[in-house]
């Protein structure tokens, strides 16, 4: 583990000017005994809504009654993470209309939660991934992408309620669609470093659409490259330019780890840089103990 001992601790740390959070899968546990654990302590909780199907593996209406609760009670929020086994990019058009009608009924359920912000994948075919430069398989993504999210927003009242995650391939590729649809940005920064995309690059130009900022930790390996790990393994120079974007960032930011440790240790490396961060969660539990 990294030390990070070049970061200053002292009185002169300036408070978040972000609201800080997690997601809903810390514990292996379902959502409400995670939210129950970790919302007092973070201003937001990203819900994990990564499955759609069997419709039973979703939240029920009661469930979405106590969640609505425990937030009103700790005066916390929630951000959703929309399902990623459905795909509004499909080539074929009933998977599209099938993945549609998904979000807009994922949206209607959490909608007593007034969540900050719905975060979409808008996933790209390998063969196009592989020969972007191939303008012709891009605009047929492309326009396949445009006819979907004009489905789904013209069910929608507010498209900003929407934010498109930054992924695996260049974000230009998807500008002038978040422009059309008045769609917010959602910058994972875990995924802009760990595929050699322009991070700060990316927040200066999207800064007034983002909405939430999914951080996480990298690591560079011969074998692999590995992300949605502990912040404190971001080489340091990866680390400043995150730096540098939370300390003019206003909206969500989400430690997007899934698990005790990784969100302890991102949690250290936070507290070196600013004041009012959420406290290590083992050292809460030990003393409830």
């Amino acid at each position: 583990m990294k030390t990070y001992d070049h970061i200053s601790s002292d009185i002169r740390l300036p408070d978040k000017p972000f609201k800080l959070g997690t997601t809903s899968f810390i514990f292996p546990d379902h959502i409400i005994p995670n939210v129950k654990k970790l919302g007092p302590f973070f201003d937001e909780i990203e819900l994990l809504i990564f499955e759609s199907r069997p419709v039973e593996v979703l939240p029920s209406h009661n469930d979405v009654k106590e969640l609505l609760n425990l937030s009103q009670e700790h005066e916390f929020t929630y951000n959703i993470h929309l399902p990623t086994d459905i795909s509004l990019t499909h080539e074929s058009l009933e998977k599209r209309q099938k993945a549609r009608d998904t979000i807009l009924a994922v949206i209607d359920l959490f909608a007593p939660l007034n969540s900050t912000t719905h975060t979409l994948h808008l996933d790209m075919p390998p063969d196009v991934k592989k020969n972007i430069e191939n303008q012709k398989k891009l605009k047929n993504w492309q326009e396949k992408t445009r006819q979907s999210l004009g489905a789904l927003i013209s069910d929608i009242s507010n498209p900003g309620i929407i934010s498109i995650e930054t992924l695996d391939y260049p974000f230009a590729c998807l500008e002038t669609l978040v422009e059309e649809f008045k769609l917010s940005v959602c910058i994972d920064a875990g995924h802009q470093i760990k595929y050699g995309h322009n991070l700060l690059e990316i927040f200066e130009k999207h800064k007034l659409r983002t909405s939430i900022i999914h951080l996480h930790g990298v690591v560079f390996s011969k074998q692999n490259i590995k992300d949605h790990t502990a912040l404190d393994n971001l080489p340091e120079k990866y680390f400043r330019q995150v730096q540098t974007i939370l300390e003019a960032f206003t909206g969500v930011v989400s430690l997007e780890v899934f698990n005790l440790e990784n969100l302890n240790r991102s949690l250290m490396i936070l507290s070196k840089v600013f004041k009012n961060i959420a406290p290590m969660m083992e050292n809460i539990f030990s003393t409830r103990s």
